[in-house]
């Protein structure tokens, strides 16, 4: 009787344990999923003048959240500007974010990254008739040159370029709204995101140069959060290998010349 009791308490405290790991899995149990993603970038993440969302990043976001078992009715779309995307995976408003997020050393004491799903770099977009900026050391003549607060971009040109007029603004669409006025001579951060922008207004714009960094996009996640971490990276493995992140790249950039590029590979 003893022996049989002690089994009986043994099965119970592993299936509590099974039970406590799967919950930890689980972003919520509130029936949908919150997701973090841009609302400005023509390609990547764009919200539409009627609430619906496009892009590369939607797309991947989209995936993932269709093989944690939420289907696209029950996914929860927050704006995540890039100063604020520590701050909403912090304080639990989103479960995660698909928002050019690059993965950085200083980025990874705040929060975890699944991925990288992306690989891009840092380049420059001028007024399609310019002609005196052709690439970074263009921009030492004192250019006005705009990025965004708290992206990865503006800090490498406040590191790197001191004699550059930077100016941060909270979006890119008004940094490129702000190129468009001739308020100032250049717009910087990752190409894809500058080849969304010059696809969109065609004859308007245009890159110049050639990349000066290495972006690696990852999806974040609340800070020691493991087991939705891992399910993420097995999600975006999941995309690349059936041909949808494929699929997904060439619908987004196809019209913007991009070749499609090979996969980086996942970080575990």
């Amino acid at each position: 009787m003893l022996a049989g009791r002690t089994l009986h308490m043994r099965v119970c405290a592993v299936l509590a344990v099974v039970s406590a790991l799967l919950v930890a899995c689980t972003p919520n149990d509130s029936g949908k999923i919150t997701v973090g993603v841009k609302f400005d970038q023509p390609g990547l993440s764009v919200k539409k003048p009627d609430g619906t969302l496009s892009g590369f990043d939607v797309d991947v976001a989209r995936y993932v959240a269709s093989r944690l078992g939420y289907p696209p009715d029950r996914i929860t779309w927050i704006e995540a500007p890039s100063a604020q995307r520590e701050m909403l995976l912090r304080n639990g408003q989103v479960d995660y974010l698909v928002a050019t997020y690059s993965i950085t050393d200083s980025r990874r004491q705040k929060v975890d990254f699944a991925g990288p799903y992306l690989l891009t770099g840092q380049s420059l977009l001028v007024r399609a008739d310019n002609t005196d900026i052709t690439g970074t050391a263009s921009l030492q003549r004192h250019k006005k040159l705009c990025s965004v607060s708290g992206s990865t971009p503006a800090q490498r040109i406040k590191d790197r370029y001191p004699g550059v007029q930077l100016q941060r603004y909270d979006t890119y669409s008004a940094c490129v709204e702000a190129l468009r006025n001739n308020a100032i001579d250049a717009v910087t951060t990752d190409d894809v995101i500058l080849a969304g922008y010059a696809a969109q207004s065609p004859g308007s714009f245009k890159l110049v140069g050639k990349r000066f960094s290495e972006e690696k996009y990852g999806i974040g996640v609340q800070k020691g959060n493991d087991g939705l971490r891992r399910r993420i990276n097995d999600a975006i493995e999941e995309m690349e290998r059936d041909g949808s992140w494929r699929t997904a790249f060439v619908e987004n950039f196809g019209a913007a010349g991009f070749a499609v590029p090979v996969p980086p590979p996942i970080e575990r």
